[in-house]
């Protein structure tokens, strides 16, 4: 086979691994829109899916750092409780103003990351072990500084973060009410894509790197673009854009510019792909694995903010299982089971995925146990197809 052959073999085994969590997404929507009769395309269903599954969101964005060095954090769920627990406790029992209380335990979510950090960068603790012990001590710590009871009702300024809506512009055509702002941001936001997936081809060809052909391109922009506008229609329809959609847009590009365009960003990778070759090359690998937790730590702290907000109260069993469903959007969406390969806007692709199928499956009535045996499945299938792609290409 000739090197031009295995080139555009490479080159569509690429293309194929970034549509195929897009087709899966859009399948997946769609088998549940037929199975629920058409609920789950309904304005109000759209808005629910984007705040009930704004933590994963949040948590998958922090986790794909860990993911992309062949770890994984398993103390989010818990640190997520105990944030959103500690936060309650200040503003309402501390009577601290609320923006001080959110500086607070955003420090103290930071402060959580660095001590797992330094056990895993510092003292070489396995990640499994650190977080599967911090699991247990935050996870205690929340029922202790709660005493085991509910903490709420939380106030109206608070609970806008997790459950409130941007200022509305909006007029009525045919006597429907549209929000104009969705449809703005939403146009915006497809005029971005075009020009990033522009700039991105032309930094390929400037590289002498293969780039998709013309159609695969106009196929995978149409996807997306539709995909942004689906939303923002349906969001229209409803109350408008909702503040944690606006904050889980700006997370998003945040991290994709330090993964993408920064010399940490490409350091984690490095880390990822080979920790001893990046060291030998200069890398300092047990900084970057520093960084990485206090990130995640800051990202759990976000997170128990938005769900305490969101439900108004903070309670024991906040955030359980949390970190499941982060972790499954890494590799869901992408990443790899052993590291050096993943995105952020897949592991946001995955986050959609679970979101959809939680949906989905609980519009159409499938009990608790039965959707935890789908999504399980999911997850094993998305690491078993990684692992044996690569076999294949070794």
């Amino acid at each position: 086979m000739s090197t031009s052959s295995l080139a555009k073999k490479k080159s569509g085994s690429t293309n194929a691994k970034q549509y195929g969590m897009l087709i899966a997404l859009i399948l997946i929507y769609f088998i549940f829109n037929l199975l629920s009769g058409g609920k789950n395309v309904s304005p109000m269903n759209v808005n629910n899916l984007i705040m009930q599954n704004s933590y994963v969101v949040i948590l998958a964005v922090g986790m794909l750092l860990c993911v992309l060095t062949g770890n994984v954090d398993l103390s989010v769920g818990s640190v997520v409780a105990f944030t959103g627990a500690a936060c309650a406790i200040m503003v309402l029992d501390l009577h601290l103003p609320i923006a001080v209380a959110f500086l607070v335990i955003l420090l103290c979510g930071l402060l959580a990351g660095a001590w797992q950090g330094f056990f895993i960068a510092y003292l070489n603790v396995p990640a499994f072990v650190v977080t599967l012990a911090n699991m247990l001590i935050f996870r205690g710590l929340t029922m202790v500084i709660l005493g085991g009871q509910t903490k709420g009702p939380l106030p109206t300024d608070y609970v806008q973060i997790g459950a409130g809506y941007l200022p509305e512009i909006y007029t009525y055509i045919g006597g429907q009410k549209i929000e104009l702002l969705s449809i703005l941001a939403g146009v915006i936001a497809s005029l971005i894509v075009i020009y990033l997936e522009i700039r991105s081809i032309n930094k390929k060809k400037s590289y002498g790197f293969e780039v998709p052909a013309v159609w695969q391109e106009i196929v995978k922009l149409a996807v997306i673009i539709s995909i942004i506008n689906f939303f923002t229609v349906k969001l229209a329809c409803y109350n408008g854009l909702p503040v944690v959609l606006a904050l889980m847009l700006v997370l998003i590009i945040i991290y994709t510019f330090i993964t993408n365009n920064t010399v940490p960003g490409r350091q984690i990778y490095a880390v990822g792909g080979n920790a001893k070759a990046a060291k030998l090359s200069g890398i300092k690998t047990q900084r970057v694995m520093f960084w990485i937790y206090v990130s995640m730590g800051l990202m759990s702290a976000l997170a128990g903010i938005v769900l305490s907000a969101r439900n108004a109260s903070a309670t024991p069993k906040a955030g359980d299982g949390f970190e499941l469903d982060a972790i499954a959007s890494c590799y869901i969406g992408g990443a790899a089971a052993l590291g050096g390969s993943g995105t952020i806007i897949g592991a946001v692709v995955g986050a959609l995925i679970m979101g959809v199928l939680n949906n989905g499956m609980s519009l159409i009535g499938w009990s608790v146990d039965i959707q935890r045996v789908v999504k399980g499945l999911v997850l094993l299938g998305a690491v078993t197809i990684d692992l044996i792609s690569k076999k294949k290409a070794s």
